[in-house]
């Protein structure tokens, strides 16, 4: 039965719609994959040397103390970007298969999935370190082997909550606020979990609770889905009531008032383009690894406007990727109306650009870092509304990739939203404005960097209707080739 399933799934992979058309996007996430195995498995080996040459801590106390912070972080990324494979046994639900072992396949399918493997690239190198340092090997191996019990946990956790939005803004809020009071010496919640990480090494024998927590977990994981395994249950679309909103505020923006308002009821209603949203507004917080200094190798002019980008785009570059995608469900009957292609993609350009605004506004704080550090968010923002605003809304009509709106994964991003297109488009978004400043700031100086990209933003003002012109005959040349797309399952 377990090889059955597997030659199911091979086929799968090999005969989806999808994978013809985004080879090139898989091969580029072979490389993410292999650069990130590589980032951890030098980590593991270096961090004990860092810790202790360079900080003068104590490595194996240091890493024991943070571990806690290591494993949230790791529940989160999980949450956020961990693809479940439960959606792919519908097709078995009618067939005369073993529920028990639907379930067990389902759930073993998760343990080799990469979130869990790449932690190995680090706790390996770092064992051999410990070893190396004179550490006893068997208390080595208890404490390796309970920190790997404790990532399963997280991965059997994630299946089963995964599906509770609250779970995530418990975590995350948790989180936030134990960092936040450690930063200001109110509380340092390392103090208690790093004695209990370091336990593993002291006391091998308590390493064996984490092994009984992973066996828990997946009893848990496995009775939950095994009860829920039907079609008039586990895939029963939950009923809600109905609430009306007006929103007759929206009507002063006349002929797009239509689909802004559809657009607004879209954001607040459905799960992944709230977490779309939150994610953008994280974006905010990204010019921190630039402007203040952490991080030396972001410390020149390039990557300046960069995160200046990003500070002001998140929503710009997390929503406007997936237009029309985002209205997949019903875009077959939208193109069956009598509707202006122009305004519908106005009506797209107004919410991004309102959203960068506000985002522009809420990232004032970086005047703390010099003016001229929030001089470089608001000519980004100038920038992603006379520029990237149009090349978005141009690269998502070559994005056919219909949205789950019911589900988050993959808020930030879709391996298929990337094509030879998409790629080519992403030159005018990031690269010109970063090649713009770097020439302005190495001839003239800093100001006419700035200058420099706020005359392109500012001539993607005056020409906007001739972008549109350009954008609005592309998606009516993609319209087909969408409808088509959308109406692919696999």
């Amino acid at each position: 039965m377990l090889t059955h399933f597997i030659r199911l799934q091979w086929k799968s992979f090999f005969r989806s719609a999808s994978f013809s058309s985004n080879l090139f996007m898989k091969i580029l996430m072979v490389f993410f994959a292999l650069y990130f195995a590589i980032s951890f498995a030098v980590l593991g080996g270096i961090i004990y040397f860092l810790l202790e040459e360079e900080l003068g801590l104590k490595p194996f106390e240091t890493v024991n103390k943070f571990m806690v912070y290591y494993l949230a972080m790791d529940l989160l990324a999980r949450y956020l970007l961990q693809k479940m494979p439960v959606v792919n046994i519908k097709p078995l639900l009618y067939l005369p298969f073993n529920k028990s072992k639907i379930v067990h396949f389902s759930l073993w399918k998760t343990i080799l999935s990469f979130f869990n493997i790449v932690h190995a690239f680090f706790f390996i190198p770092f064992a051999v370190v410990l070893l190396i340092e004179g550490f006893d090997a068997l208390q080595v191996i208890a404490w390796f082997v309970a920190n790997t019990a404790l990532i399963f946990c997280n991965n059997f956790i994630n299946v089963f909550v995964n599906a509770i939005n609250r779970i995530f803004y418990v975590v995350l809020g948790i989180l936030i606020i134990m960092g936040t009071l450690q930063y200001y010496d109110v509380f340092d919640l390392t103090l208690w979990t790093g004695s209990i990480f370091q336990g593993f090494y002291d006391l091998p024998i308590i390493a064996l609770i984490p092994v009984l927590l992973v066996i828990v977990f997946y009893q848990i994981a496995f009775r939950y889905f095994k009860a829920r395994l039907y079609l008039d249950s586990g895939l029963a679309v939950k009923q809600k009531a109905a609430n009306t909103e007006q929103l007759d505020w929206v009507n002063r923006f006349g002929s797009v008032a239509v689909f802004l308002k559809n657009d607004i009821k879209l954001i607040k209603r459905n799960k992944r383009s709230r977490t779309t949203v939150i994610m953008s507004f994280l974006f905010i917080f990204y010019g921190l690894l630039f402007f203040s200094g952490a991080i030396e190798m972001y410390d020149g002019p390039f990557w300046r406007m960069f995160a200046a980008l990003f500070v002001s785009g998140g929503f710009l570059f997390s929503f406007g990727q997936f237009v029309p995608s985002w209205d997949s469900a019903y875009y077959p009957l939208m193109m069956s109306q009598n509707i202006r292609y122009r305004d519908y993609l106005n009506s797209k350009w107004w919410l991004m650009v309102v959203a960068t605004m506000v985002a522009t506004v809420l990232a004032t704080f970086y005047l703390y870092f010099g003016w001229d550090v929030y001089m470089a968010v608001v000519v980004g923002a100038c920038y992603n509304i006379g520029v990237n605003s149009y090349m978005v809304l141009w690269g998502g009509a070559y994005v056919k990739t219909p949205i789950d709106l019911t589900s988050n994964k993959k808020a930030f991003g879709d391996s298929q939203a990337f094509n030879a297109k998409t790629l080519l488009l992403t030159i005018p978004k990031l690269v010109i404005p970063m090649l713009l400043y770097g020439l302005g700031y190495y001839t003239l100086g800093p100001i006419y960097g700035y200058g420099l990209v706020l005359l392109v933003a500012i001539l993607g003002f005056a020409f906007k209707e001739k972008a549109f012109n350009i954008i609005e005959k592309v998606y009516k040349a993609e319209k087909y080739k969408t409808l088509a797309a959308y109406k692919q399952k696999n």
